[in-house]
């Protein structure tokens, strides 16, 4: 059986002219399902979870339609990106004025947190497996920040990093272990809290983490956050089958598990977060270990070896043609890389983003005349 599948995706509005304005006050008093986060330059919605493919591609895609809508009536848009491409990171704009937790957020990250991404959670009932999934993913994230990594401009300048996003965003807490099992994450949390190093449950800012109703106590899913924005939705539909056969595999595969190689936890740490260091600097070019091996390869060959070793469970449950496009996109690159050649070609930062704008709005057209207005038939 398939798992649960739900997204959480964030987002910049503005104009056509690819500067991103403020209008998460509005857009969350008008529409319904959208959320504002501290920064009002973002506006976020979230589906509900489904195990069916073509239903979750129509609920990811049917939010994007209808915001474009009322933003077209305003004369406004989705801006593609993750990073304030075109600025400004100097000032933050307020949401909640009068929200304390959001006076926290400006004053002790400021901009940093200004980003737009796609979080992918998928459901798992048993909190020991999750625990172990978590490890896994935790050491393999960084090629789903490689794949999706759209965030290499910045205040109109090209910053070096393929996720600018990623390289900014404040990871809280700064050191965050591979959790041996529910207890250790339960006693972990505790502290963190108790210590101050976190605000509340929810200020677990790492690549991925167990989640729940009632965490740390009663966990349904794991939460993979790495992840930049990806602005066409059949992509993250094959990211997410290429992390469901990686989690279905694990889940059938106890021996799958960091813990059970000649690393310390510690050691198993660094490997992840440098690994995804690595993925914010270079994206499918980069250099990383693979923790299984411990050799050194390059992200897009370790990626292929994943996927070679997942795309017959994908096909045996039934969702083989979504993951079937992981070779296409690795072929063309993560968008940062596709933009920066733009660049490297002599185009302006700006025209980059606003072609994008209008390639953005083509496909999701094609995507829901094809897919989501025929759901019924």
């Amino acid at each position: 059986m398939l798992l649960n599948k739900g997204f959480e995706v964030e987002m910049y509005t503005g104009t056509y002219e690819a500067e991103i304005i403020g209008l998460s006050d509005k857009i969350s008093r008008d529409l319904e399902g959208f959320e504002r986060e501290p920064d009002t330059r973002n506006v976020e919605y979230i589906t509900s979870p489904t195990r069916d493919y073509k239903e979750s591609l129509c609920k990811l895609i049917q939010p994007r339609v209808m915001l474009r809508e009322y933003l077209k009536s305003r004369n406004y848009t989705i801006i593609p990106g993750s990073a304030l491409s075109l600025g400004d990171t100097k000032h933050f704009d307020r949401s909640y004025p009068d929200n304390p937790y959001h006076d926290f957020i400006e004053q002790t990250y400021g901009t940093n947190v200004v980003t737009a991404s796609i979080h992918i959670n998928l459901g798992i009932g048993d909190p020991e497996v999750l625990m172990r999934v978590c490890r896994v993913i935790r050491m393999e994230g960084c090629m789903y920040l490689a794949m999706s990594a759209s965030s290499p401009f910045m205040d109109n300048e090209v910053t070096g990093y393929h996720s600018t996003r990623w390289k900014r965003f404040p990871k809280t807490p700064k050191i965050v272990p591979l959790f041996s099992n529910h207890r250790h994450y339960i006693d972990w949390m505790e502290e963190q809290i108790r210590l101050k190093n976190m605000q509340n449950v929810r200020h677990l800012w790492s690549s991925v983490r167990p989640n729940g109703n009632k965490r740390p106590y009663e966990l349904n899913r794991l939460e993979l956050r790495i992840c930049d924005l990806v602005s066409d939705p059949m992509e993250i539909v094959t990211l997410t089958a290429l992390l469901e056969a990686r989690v279905i595999q694990i889940m059938n595969d106890e021996t799958i598990d960091p813990l059970t190689k000649d690393f310390s936890n510690e050691e198993l740490r660094i490997i992840a977060d440098d690994n995804d260091e690595k993925a914010a600097e270079k994206s499918l070019e980069a250099q990383v270990m693979n923790w299984e091996t411990g050799q050194t390869v390059t992200m897009k060959s370790w990626i292929e070896d994943i996927y070679s070793q997942t795309k017959d469970i994908a096909k045996k449950h039934n969702f083989g043609c979504c993951i079937d496009k992981i070779p296409r996109m690795l072929d063309q690159g993560s968008m940062s890389q596709q933009w920066l050649k733009l660049f490297n070609d002599g185009h302006s930062i700006q025209n980059i983003l606003k072609s994008a704008i209008q390639s953005n709005i083509l496909r999701e057209k094609e995507i829901f005349a094809e897919v989501c207005s025929n759901k019924k038939n």
